[in-house]
């Protein structure tokens, strides 16, 4: 979550009175996160998450995103519902954006998670995908192994700026990553962005999932990959098997991996990193002047990656054999 466009008072007046939540109280931005541009409202009818659709948020796939947490909810999975308007529609316009508001989740996301917390997100993963089984609409992965590429390429004059010698090495995997990458796996919804951030608990228990606007359909063993690099590695960037292996018995408690999924767990990892290095980094050197966020370090990732490619299989993560 960002703020990158601002709302005014009057406006936002005028956009609630389309709606059935109660006169405006208050409403601040919230600073986290780099993808669209997030406000927290207080009405007399309760709090709610306004959201205004920006970047690489396309306004085709905001049906994709909204009904799938509807239908999601519908399976007992508990994230934000997107709230209708007088009209019955879930989409409207505000300060040239397109915009949305859903409900709030009550929770506070994790700043150092434990391995409890890593199993209970593992478990909560896999009933998404089970959840999402039947969701009738189908969204192509633009950050996919497709996508890296031209991030590459919009990156590639000033990348090495941040570490010298990054671009070559970005190459480099990147070349390996297309000839390696597994196409042939278990796909389904995933939501390819459940960072700690994105996940709510409420003491040890979780309570929601936010932020699926980078929900697509891909491999369900990326999604696991991703949630690798985001939960297990510590501080100092290096990876927690106790963390993984929690968070991979979670998973695999609720939907097993199959064995082809679990072979390709190690790609699909160093993948993952590589989507996060370059998206990072592209942020990185082009977040605009003003904008009231914080860009995240692409290095990090960098790191990660370079992790992942020391790793000979699944079981270096965790994986039970």
């Amino acid at each position: 979550m960002a703020v990158y466009t601002d709302v005014t008072a009057d406006d936002l007046t005028r956009f609630l009175a389309g709606y059935d939540i109660g006169e405006l109280r208050s409403y601040k931005g919230i600073a986290e996160g780099v993808e669209n541009s997030n406000f927290l409202l207080h009405t007399s009818g309760g709090y709610f998450i306004l959201t205004l659709y920006e970047k690489r948020v396309a306004a085709g796939d905001l049906p994709f995103f909204l009904g799938l947490m509807e239908h999601l909810a519908k399976r007992d999975i508990n994230c934000p519902q997107p709230v209708r308007n007088r009209q019955g529609g879930t989409l409207g316009e505000i300060a040239g954006r397109p915009a949305a508001i859903v409900t709030f989740l009550d929770g506070l996301w994790i700043r150092r998670p434990t391995a409890a917390h890593c199993g209970a997100v593992g478990e909560a993963l896999a009933k998404l995908h089970i959840a999402g089984a039947d969701f009738p609409m189908r969204r192509p992965n633009a950050l996919s192994i497709e996508g890296w590429r031209p991030l590459y390429e919009q990156a590639n004059s000033r990348g090495d700026s941040v570490r010298p010698g990054l671009c070559d090495e970005i190459a480099a995997e990147l070349d390996r990553l297309e000839r390696e990458w597994p196409r042939d796996l278990p796909d389904g919804v995933i939501h390819a962005d459940m960072f700690p951030d994105n996940v709510f608990f409420l003491g040890d228990d979780l309570s929601g999932l936010i932020d699926f606007y980078f929900a697509c359909t891909d491999t369900l063993a990326y999604d696991v990959a991703i949630c690798l690099n985001a939960w297990c590695f510590e501080p100092d960037h290096s990876y927690n098997v106790t963390k993984g292996r929690a968070l991979l018995k979670g998973y695999g408690g609720a939907r097993a991996m199959s064995g082809p999924e679990r072979d390709a767990l190690p790609v699909l990892a160093r993948g993952a990193a590589m989507r996060f290095l370059l998206t990072r980094l592209v942020d990185w050197l082009a977040v605009p002047n003003g904008a009231l966020v914080k860009p995240k370090d692409p290095l990090e990732y960098y790191r990660k990656l370079r992790f992942h490619q020391s790793v000979k299989n699944a079981g270096d993560y965790g994986m039970d054999s």
